[in-house]
């Protein structure tokens, strides 16, 4: 993954309250109306990106526990999650990564959800190995019809 990421690349690691805090403040306006693009690393630190950035890049190729999509809003006089999902077609994360978000953005002192508002399950198809989205309940794969797993397949390592 590292070969689609620029060197020196990558979100702004956000790893306090104070880092949140200065990173907020820089963006426009029109950009706090869409979600962010967020990766949390290996380190347990979330790294964060105006949403058209690809997640990949914002990790700076490496693997990651967990990334999606995340919005905030600012509740009397501080900034909380308003959405977080696991909407990653980089690295297609299970939605069972969600208590290593929980746990970057309790470090970062954030009010949050008690899960993903947005969940979505991927699967890689054993027969085709193209990754899909599983719609409905409906775990078979759209690109070769083969029936897919039931449990989480996409590893970015094999």
């Amino acid at each position: 993954m590292k070969a689609v990421a620029r060197p020196g690349g990558g979100g702004c690691r956000i790893g306090s309250a104070a880092d949140f805090d200065g990173w907020i403040a820089e963006r426009p306006a029109a950009e706090l109306t869409e979600p962010f693009t967020f990766v949390v690393g290996t380190d347990g630190v979330l790294r964060l990106a105006p949403r058209r950035s690809e997640h990949v890049a914002c990790a700076g190729g490496d693997v990651v526990p967990s990334a999606g999509e995340i919005s905030f809003v600012r509740e009397a006089d501080r900034w909380t999650v308003g959405e977080v999902s696991n909407q990653s077609t980089g690295y297609c994360p299970d939605v069972t990564s969600w208590p290593a978000v929980a746990h970057a953005l309790d470090g970062v002192e954030l009010g949050r959800p008690s899960g993903f508002t947005h969940e979505f399950v991927f699967r890689r198809c054993p027969d085709c190995q193209q990754h899909n989205i599983v719609r409905e309940d409906d775990f078979a794969c759209v690109f070769c019809g083969r029936d897919l797993p039931r449990t989480w397949n996409v590893d970015p390592t094999v």
